[in-house]
């Protein structure tokens, strides 16, 4: 998904985390023991491979989920070796069969405590306060923004109060779950502006391209198709027709967002590219 849109210059590149499988695998004597499944490159190995081979500023995800707060930390060395200085710092979601999340023995419940462990190593101190030859890191951190508020919040009000939280503990800038409305986005801002969020904002859009997406991505994210969009979807015959409306509704949301002022725009391909090349060559 990377080489069609190089021609555009991508500033960066997120690279997304997936956490490891644990299997449950029957022993000779009939317990159980707890296997963890590792069946991909992990994030910093990817993120190094895709900087080295393109020259693009890489922003690998990481997250609270599966990890300790020392398995976080080795990471973040890795990722300073490796002059990689942008991070997105992520709560993560609950596992399949859990109701909530549930942070690994030693990890981090809230990603703001993530956040707050990234500045720390950025101020030289690390999780060994012994350390005495520590260096400090230099790392730009981005979090998430849920314009159209995070699914477990109870209202916006508190979704807004614990941005804060993570622009507090020393987030650099904030990107936006995928929207369908930039109103929503706009009026998004402007309560971040007035809870004394001063952070860049950078939305985040993701085109819809066939009927699937209609019922996959408001259940997934917990967002909102506007009945604008849902008219010009219910004209369509086919998955041809939706990915042509998917295209023109987001090259319509980009224009707009670039026109009030958008720093930039994060665009989630998903793995593929074709129809968001379609959208950069008609909006940038």
């Amino acid at each position: 998904a990377i080489d069609p849109l190089m021609e555009f210059k991508p500033p960066f590149i997120n690279i997304t985390f997936h956490r490891n499988e644990i299997e449950f695998r029957q022993k000779e004597n009939g317990t159980f023991e707890k296997i963890t499944v590792t069946k991909r490159p992990g994030s910093v190995a990817i993120a190094a491979a895709i900087m080295k081979r393109y020259q693009l500023e890489v922003v690998p995800h990481l997250i609270c989920g599966g990890a300790s707060k020392y398995t976080l930390e080795n990471d973040l060395i890795d990722l300073n070796f490796l002059d990689i200085t942008n991070v997105m710092a992520l709560r993560g979601d609950a596992i399949p069969g859990q109701k909530y999340f549930i942070p690994e023995v030693d990890g981090h419940k809230y990603s703001c405590d993530l956040v707050s462990q990234i500045h720390n190593m950025n101020q030289g101190k690390y999780l060994d306060e012994t350390l005495t030859n520590a260096i400090a890191t230099n790392f730009c951190i981005g979090v998430a923004g849920y314009p159209e508020k995070h699914y477990e919040a109870p209202n916006p009000e508190t979704d807004i109060m614990n941005l804060k939280r993570k622009v507090d503990a020393g987030a650099d800038y904030i990107v936006t779950q995928m929207f369908f409305d930039n109103n929503r986005f706009f009026h998004f801002v402007d309560k971040c502006r007035t809870a004394g969020i001063t952070v860049p904002i950078i939305p985040g859009l993701k085109p819809i391209s066939t009927h699937t997406h209609i019922e996959m991505l408001p259940r997934t994210f917990s967002i909102d198709l506007p009945e604008e969009l849902m008219k010009e979807v219910r004209k369509c015959k086919n998955d041809q027709e939706i990915y042509q409306v998917g295209i023109e509704w987001c090259i319509t949301q980009s224009k707009d967002l670039l026109a009030h002022g958008a720093p930039a725009i994060h665009y989630y391909t998903m793995g593929k590219a074709d129809n968001i090349r379609t959208i950069l060559k008609q909006t940038f």
